[in-house]
């Protein structure tokens, strides 16, 4: 009776333990490696636990989340420097706005399961793509390009790197301590119940439906917080936030880093922008290198590298 407490209790300190090594190393980060290059890390690694939120613990596959992204880049680009917000009323104005649109998505695609509802999130993900492509205000192929990222509650110069950089570090914990709690809620375990035994969680008398669209706009505004963010790092929102291949890349960060753990997104965003950022001078090889890098982590580290590495530990020495 007592052992499955014990076990839930090994495994917090575990996630503790994990979480503050994982603080040490962004704090110490900047001492070695390019600050830009850890803020891109940072924004695509919340973009990727915002994704294993609604897939890890909700079993809902979307191949449109690159719209919450994309759409609360632009957002708060625009915010930022035509309505002259500061940097934190524009970032809190593109994740509203990506709330918004997750509320609309999830109502028209809930109600669908297995790849109707992915073919739905795709659909609704290339109409806002076709939005941004034609609309005045997104400045169409050139996107909106130099935001200001102008000073934090008026005080602080995020012209500063390592200013931006602290100011990012700390959006990045607070959302990945969100899902962390949400995960790790009475509501989070009953997204997981509906994830594993839909019918039987209805039949206990959850809203299944319900549960879905919650996690589902909880999961898209946290993307959103990743995307908001990012405009202001690179004081650009672009079409490449916004296009369907972005919705692919972050299912590759997930799956390789391990889906439905808590860290397995951090680590597999790292890894993808690592290669990308390192392997850019084989121009169009790099894909092919990350298909390559895929393939093999898949057939080698089915649980991706957080979920063996999870499973090698608690295997008896």
């Amino acid at each position: 009776m007592s052992t499955a407490p014990a076990a839930s209790n090994g495994d917090l300190r575990a996630q503790r333990i994990a979480f503050a090594i994982m603080v040490a190393l962004l704090v110490l980060a900047p001492l070695v490696v390019y600050p830009v290059f850890m803020m891109k890390v940072m924004c695509f690694a919340l973009f990727a636990c915002a994704f294993n939120l609604l897939i890890g613990f909700g079993g809902l596959l979307s191949f449109g989340h690159a719209m919450f992204l994309g759409a609360a880049g632009y957002a708060s680009a625009h915010a930022a420097k035509v309505w002259g917000f500061t940097p934190e009323l524009a970032i809190l104005f593109g994740t509203a706005v990506a709330l918004g649109l997750g509320a609309v998505a999830g109502l028209l695609a809930i109600r669908r399961q297995g790849i109707y509802f992915a073919m739905i999130t795709l659909a609704l993900a290339q109409m806002i793509y076709f939005v941004a492509l034609q609309a005045k205000f997104t400045g169409g192929e050139d996107g909106i390009q130099s935001v200001p990222r102008g000073r934090l509650f008026g005080i602080i110069d995020l012209t500063q790197p390592m200013a931006m950089y602290a100011f990012v570090t700390v959006v990045f914990l607070a959302g990945f301590i969100l899902v962390w709690r949400v995960v790790h809620s009475p509501f989070g375990q009953v997204l997981k119940a509906i994830r594993e035994n839909e019918n039987r969680a209805i039949s206990l008398g959850y809203d299944a439906d319900r549960y879905k669209l919650v996690a589902f706009v909880i999961s898209g505004g946290i993307a959103g917080l990743a995307g908001a963010t990012k405009a202001i790092v690179f004081q650009l929102a672009s079409l490449t936030d916004v296009h369907w291949t972005m919705s692919g890349e972050v299912v590759l960060m997930t799956l390789l880093g391990g889906l439905g753990t808590i860290f397995g997104p951090v680590v597999g965003a790292a890894i993808i922008i690592t290669m990308q950022n390192y392997l850019a001078q084989l121009g169009a090889w790099v894909t092919v290198v990350q298909g390559v890098i895929f393939v093999i982590c898949v057939l080698a580290f089915r649980r991706g590298v957080i979920g063996e590495l999870g499973n090698w530990l608690k295997k008896p020495l």
